[in-house]
């Protein structure tokens, strides 16, 4: 048995912000991929995979247990392929805001779910809401506490543009420009990001006016405008919000940003070559980038590893 695959998403905008009812835009990443097998059970990853679906499984038990209106799966054969040692084989990096356990949540509603909501029908608002609480409380198990947009995306594979918390919509974005010089990248930063102890110092800061009337003022604001500048296109508005927004960042988010990378981030304010945000909840894993010019960009980050997810 092999089941279909699922993808990584980025969270190109919104992150944090979307929890307070910021825009937000997330798109599929076909790099990097997963899929339910039940073959090569032997090695140590499907062991410790299978592992953590016994877990996971029990954990769904008790949600179809306290919520049977939002959604049930067929335990019989979620089970049995469990004991058969089924695992997500996934390329998907963990801890690098890419998405992994989003892509293992849509790989188990899409194969045991029962009366699924399919990406073929009609998706109206109120069915890709139910799927966002249905992948809310399924991703909360990995996560604490998820707004279930990256199963969504995953399960979808299409763009996504969050209005707010109750007005989500597929989207389409701009053609990619292959011969363009401005990209969207990703920068390594060598280490995994842990999201549950991110958010909940998100959530301690959150506690100070100060904190919170930035995240109003500034934050959300230059959140929403470059969500509109990418969707429509606008590169040159773009990018004047992309620099107030990396700043932004890079004052008040310090924690949330590995530290060898605050010089980094700093330089691509001052020199305008590119601006750095936060790609998921931060303190490692994956930096996104933006610039104008990725042969610049490239030599002068020639000593990272660098990705290019999308051109313009």
């Amino acid at each position: 048995m092999k089941g279909p695959l699922f993808y990584s998403k980025i969270l190109l905008f919104g992150e944090y912000g979307i929890i307070k009812d910021s825009k937000g835009l997330s798109i599929p990443y076909n790099f990097f991929k997963g899929a339910l097998k039940t073959d090569d059970i032997g090695s140590e990853t499907a062991k410790k995979s299978n592992s953590g679906l016994r877990e996971f499984v029990s954990y769904l038990e008790m949600i179809q247990k306290n919520s049977p209106e939002l959604v049930s799966f067929d335990f019989k054969a979620l089970k049995k392929d469990v004991d058969s040692g089924m695992y997500f084989d996934s390329s998907i990096p963990q801890g690098y805001g890419v998405g992994s356990s989003g892509a293992l949540v849509a790989a188990i509603y899409d194969k045991y779910a029962l009366d699924k909501i399919t990406v073929l029908e009609n998706l109206t608002r109120e069915k890709l809401l139910k799927l966002k609480a249905i992948f809310g409380k399924m991703e909360s198990f990995f996560h604490g506490k998820s707004s279930g947009l990256d199963p969504l995306n995953s399960y979808l594979s299409l763009p996504i543009l969050i209005n707010s918390k109750d007005n989500i919509e597929s989207t389409s974005i701009p053609s990619q420009n292959t011969e363009g010089k401005g990209a969207v990248f990703l920068l390594d930063s060598g280490s995994t990001g842990e999201t549950a102890p991110m958010v909940q110092l998100f959530m301690e800061k959150m506690k100070h006016e100060g904190f919170r009337n930035m995240l109003k003022n500034q934050f959300i604001k230059h959140t929403d405008a470059c969500v509109e500048d990418f969707v429509n296109g606008n590169v040159k508005s773009l990018f004047g919000n992309l620099k107030q927004l990396s700043h932004v960042v890079l004052d008040n988010f310090k924690p949330m940003i590995p530290e060898k990378f605050h010089q980094l981030w700093q330089q691509g304010i001052d020199t305008n070559e590119y601006y750095l945000k936060l790609c998921g909840s931060g303190g490692g894993g994956y930096i996104l980038g933006f610039t104008q010019d990725i042969d610049k960009a490239k030599k002068t980050l020639k000593d990272y590893k660098l990705e290019v997810v999308y051109n313009f």
